[in-house]
């Protein structure tokens, strides 16, 4: 069975870290990504890597804040975030695919159950 499982969300005031991980499990993902949701907004792209981590991209709205990356041994996904916004504040997902590092979420099979990110100004 496949398994995307986040952790690392919680409470932090504007300004501050946050490390989130993503753990995945019964599947290696060669394409690897964090999605937000805030209320009432679409899901939103947030950062990319491909296995290798030579092909990396970041939305507009995070660059030079977020650092996405991962290990491979442990088939595990990081994003440390950094200098967080009150616009931060979302549930964070992981997601995983084959077809490269892109911005859609369709083109991702494998998702995590999210996990909750709020930024208090």
């Amino acid at each position: 069975q496949v398994q995307l499982v986040e952790s690392g969300g919680g409470l932090v005031q504007a300004g501050g870290s946050l490390r989130l991980s993503c753990t995945a499990s019964g599947r290696f993902f060669s394409d690897m990504s964090w999605f937000r949701q805030a209320p009432g907004k679409e899901r939103e792209f947030v950062a990319a890597i491909n296995w290798s981590g030579g092909a990396i991209y970041y939305s507009d709205s995070v660059k030079g804040r977020f650092t996405i990356s991962r290990d491979n041994i442990k088939n595990t996904l990081f994003l440390q975030m950094n200098s967080l916004k009150s616009e931060d504040t979302a549930v964070y997902y992981c997601a995983g695919g084959e077809a490269g590092v892109t911005t859609f979420p369709n083109d991702y099979d494998g998702w995590g159950q999210g996990t909750q990110v709020t930024v208090s100004s």
